[in-house]
């Protein structure tokens, strides 16, 4: 890869009226490269290097998903089975007649809500990409305190007023025959907790971030990283989130859809666990077969159909998005990852053995992804 051609390119997005600041990883076989680009700041006073961590937003998934199924290797949870066992406010759940429909016009579920369904993000809960009109069930979730939207932690409510509060609220779809947005890996990480007595942010330490030696990764800012970790920008001057913001303090309850701050490193040591079939080193983290089912695509054809993470030729596996055919990038079927809405992407490609991370400190303003990462993917995958 020409690592002056991928900064002149990126260059051009950078800058107090653009991107204030990035970091990026590329993996090219046994080649890793990283650079950083701009500033924390608008006054571009505070120059940015490659440990500067980011609000990484919904890469978050993944990391929730890939702890989930080492629960499974350990034999202390079953991907088909009901996750009411351990969630029982989650039991006998009732379903919508139709996704419009008041809140009190429902049918009684065909099945439970099993770990699979919340993987791919069939659980019934969560955000249509097809339809994003406001609807009764959306209100009732408001009247709870349960808003949709980018990512805060500070506001969250815990564990067991989450729960309390969708405990009555009915879903939007059956079970396995929708895939709908975030709620899954958010209720992924509810499971988690249940499951091991503990909270989220301290089991993926133990299993994930300790091992693989991610050491600026976690659900907070501590007090020796806020030297590296800066505001994270809206639309022209507005911050979304200044340094001292949300992330400063332990939220009320770690999310497992988007609560996650990191590095490039850090994110590259993860892509690499996958990577490698969920081994490092000589420790198997994961079992192959479970990294190869997460990484490849469990949508059947008729959810697909009915919407899914993008029309363009893409699946969901558990926790992260898979190509089911090439992309105009160069990725190929096969290829998976996922993006963050407060700036973020991670894409692996095993066909050609390359991984691209991109960290900015500018949120996307709508679902497409903005042009900085789509040009980043297609430099990555053309070298």
């Amino acid at each position: 890869m020409d690592r002056a051609h991928l900064e002149k390119q990126l260059a051009t997005h950078v800058g107090a009226d653009a991107i204030p600041g990035l970091t990026w990883y590329v993996r090219d076989g046994d080649q890793v490269l990283t650079g950083a680009l701009g500033h924390r700041d608008l006054e571009a006073t505070a120059r940015i290097d490659t440990d500067e961590v980011f609000r990484i937003a919904s890469m978050t998934k993944p990391v929730t998903a890939a702890l989930a199924l080492m629960l499974v290797a350990d034999g202390a949870v079953g991907l088909t089975d009901p996750v009411d066992a351990h969630l029982p406010e989650l039991a006998d759940r009732r379903v919508l007649r139709h996704p419009h429909a008041e809140i009190d016009d429902t049918v009684p579920a065909d099945r439970p809500i099993t770990l699979a369904d919340l993987l791919t993000n069939t659980s019934g809960w969560g955000m249509d990409f097809t339809d994003f009109s406001p609807t009764p069930l959306d209100a009732a979730w408001a009247a709870r305190g349960i808003v949709a939207g980018p990512p805060a932690p500070a506001g969250v409510l815990s564990t067991e007023a989450w729960l309390t509060a969708a405990a009555d609220l009915p879903l939007r779809h059956q079970p396995g025959e929708r895939w709908l947005y975030n709620t899954p890996s958010l209720v992924t990480g509810l499971f988690i907790e249940r499951v091991t007595g503990s909270r989220l942010g301290e089991v993926m330490a133990e299993r994930i971030f300790e091992p693989l030696g991610m050491t600026d990764t976690g659900f907070w800012i501590p007090p020796q990283t806020q030297r590296r970790f800066g505001a994270c920008f809206g639309a022209g001057t507005d911050v979304y989130d200044p340094a001292d913001g949300q992330w400063a303090a332990i939220p009320p309850r770690e999310g497992g859809d988007a609560g996650l701050v990191s590095t490039v490193s850090d994110y590259g040591r993860f892509a690499d666990l996958i990577r490698a079939g969920g081994a490092v080193g000589d420790r198997q983290l994961i079992p192959r077969e479970l990294v190869r089912a997460m990484t490849t695509n469990q949508l059947r054809d008729h959810v697909l159909a009915r919407g899914g993470p993008d029309p363009d030729g893409t699946g969901w596996g558990y926790g992260c998005e898979v190509r089911t055919t090439r992309a105009p990038s160069g990725l190929a079927a096969g290829a998976y990852g996922w993006n963050g809405g407060l700036g973020s992407r991670w894409f692996t490609d095993p066909a050609r053995d390359r991984t691209g991370i991109l960290l900015t400190n500018r949120m996307w303003s709508s679902p497409q992804i903005p042009p900085v990462f789509s040009e980043f993917e297609a430099i990555v995958m053309a070298g």
